[in-house]
């Protein structure tokens, strides 16, 4: 068998094990996909949480303020109706009216932190009932990858133990050619040589899908390894094509 058969019974076995793994990767994605979004609508939570935290110590201080300034107004009062003079209960009026002022600067305040609460409320329950939504899906997502792994577990062990055995035959220079390409190119890193016209002597690399010339034909019927002269591929025939070219370069 020539080091270019190896090569591609080695690449026919990485196909499968690529077509395999690539339904688990997208399981995968999916998987990592909805535990982002969770962890984000976890982070959104914990900001509206840190939120109303600050709006009710916010709110407290306030209601605190109001309260202190009420108390202040109530020991005036009690003076007003003690005063013994006009200008005197004019004077502890006018203290009163000012410590209103700012009593109802704080009440307004502590109101509107108050309804903001109750606004940032509403959308952590909110977040509440996607993070509840978001976690079924990722529960889904979870026994959907398991599934998907448990499907392949065995043909996976299968496969790679077959290509422990079919690389062992492989020619170390070539493995190592044949494996960058693999890493650099997936299922590009091999392609068949496309025959145009067998009398004329013309060829494409199926990869580029430009020409050839003869002498790449000539090689690969040699039993050579053969990189594609326009993007660096490996080139093999198909047994078909391969019988058919080793009939014309006998002739």
């Amino acid at each position: 068998m020539s080091v270019t058969h190896q090569l591609l019974a080695v690449f026919r076995v990485d196909k499968e094990i690529s077509g395999l793994q690539s339904r688990l990767t997208a399981s995968e994605r999916f998987l990592t996909e909805q535990t982002r979004k969770l962890a984000e609508i976890g982070a959104q939570a914990e900001s509206l949480n840190t939120q109303i935290r600050q709006l009710k110590a916010s709110t407290a201080n306030a209601e605190g303020e109001s309260e202190r300034i009420k108390g202040h107004i109530d020991e005036l009062r009690e003076k007003m109706n003690n005063s013994t003079s006009n200008k005197e209960y004019k004077a502890l009026l006018s203290e009163v009216n000012n410590l209103k002022e700012q009593r109802s600067v704080f009440d307004e305040q502590a109101i509107e932190q108050l309804e903001k609460v109750d606004e940032l409320g509403k959308q952590l329950e909110e977040l509440e009932a996607a993070k509840t939504e978001r976690e079924k899906m990722r529960e889904v997502a979870e026994n959907d990858r398991q599934q998907r792994a448990d499907e392949i577990a065995g043909k996976l062990a299968e496969l790679r133990e077959k290509r422990e055995r079919l690389v062992g035959d492989v020619p170390k220079n070539a493995l190592v050619v044949y494996e960058e390409l693999l890493e650099s190119r997936g299922e590009d890193a091999m392609a068949p040589l496309e025959i145009i016209d067998r009398k004329r002597h013309e060829y494409v690399c199926s990869s580029s899908m430009m020409s050839v010339p003869v002498e790449v034909a000539a090689s690969l019927i040699q039993g050579k390894l053969t990189l594609s002269p326009n993007d660096g591929c490996i080139l093999y025939l198909t047994e078909e094509d391969e019988e058919a070219l080793a009939g014309a370069f006998k002739k």
